[in-house]
This record gives structure tokens, C-alpha cells and sequence, in this order.
């Protein structure tokens, strides 16, 4: 579901009403744990962390006019979704979050390449998904983007 939003605030008072309040606690989840450096707005229709262009000029290799994306979160049909870069990029980050996720949850783990889809809100493993958040600084993921998606 595409939203057109200008804020995270906006982008949470469109979804429907009772999946705001799980978004707004991912929100805070996803805030109080992510690294310092990391900027929070609308990317992709979605609330998006990214690092900024005063950190990382260069932005984007796709489009260089948009930062460097690394973690959304989106309320889609039947889902809530968490897209995490590192879950991609980073094997030990990936098969990390495999091996932690059934201690916090009972439900099968329902993940894309780096997209994790929570179809029970109830069951959101909220303290996972913050122990995720720390697991790169901005520094760590321009080093791991520029290592995998930069051409030298």
C-alpha cells in the first residue's frame, strides 16, 4: 500500500487505525536503539533511516540525489514489513537474526532478502528488532555498501 506522506508522523495517522499504535512503537524501537548518524524520513513511500548527505555526499549509487538508504518499515495489505539492509548485505548479521528470531517469536519467520514481514502485530519481536538496529554504526554500513555496490 503506497501512502503519500511528507512525515513519519503523516505516513503513521494514513495507515489504518488499528495498526497505528504498532508503528508507532516500532518507530520508537527503531530510534531509541539505531546508531547516531542515521536520519529518519519518508524514502520509498515508506518511513525510512538512511545516512544523510552531509555524511555520505556521494548518496545512492542508483540515484546519487537520494541518501543512503539502510532500514524502512511499512504497513503493506497484509503486513507489517521491516526492510534492513544489513539483513542483505551482511551474512553474519543475517544469519545472526535467523538463529535469534524463534526465542522471541513462536511464529515462522516470514523474510524476503532483506524485507521481514510481521503478519500477526501482536507478535512483533520488538526487542529483536532493536538489538538489530545496533548492529551497524554508519560508519559499518559505508564500508559494507561501498565493499558490495561500489564499482572501483
Amino acid at each position: 500500500m503506497q501512502y503519500k506522506a511528507t512525515s513519519p508522523e503523516d505516513y503513521i495517522s494514513q495507515v489504518p487505525e488499528e495498526r497505528q499504535e504498532t508503528l508507532k512503537k516500532l518507530r520508537q524501537v527503531i530510534k531509541e536503539n539505531l546508531p547516531n548518524g542515521f536520519e529518519e524520513g519518508i524514502t520509498y513511500g515508506m518511513v525510512g533511516y538512511y545516512v544523510p548527505h552531509s555524511i555520505y555526499p556521494k548518496g545512492y549509487h542508483c540515484n546519487p540525489k537520494d541518501p543512503l538508504p539502510f532500514m524502512n518499515f511499512a504497513s503493506q495489505k497484509n503486513s507489517v514489513n521491516l526492510y534492513h539492509s544489513g539483513i542483505y548485505a551482511v551474512p553474519e548479521i543475517h544469519d545472526w537474526f535467523v538463529n535469534e528470531y524463534p526465542k522471541y517469536c513462536t511464529r515462522k519467520l516470514d523474510m524476503g532478502k532483506s524485507c521481514i514481514r510481521f503478519k500477526k502485530l501482536d507478535e512483533i519481536p520488538y526487542q529483536l528488532i532493536g538489538e538489530l538496529c545496533t548492529k551497524l554504526s554508519v560508519q559499518e554500513w559505508i564500508e559494507v555498501y561501498e565493499a558490495a555496490f561500489i564499482k572501483k
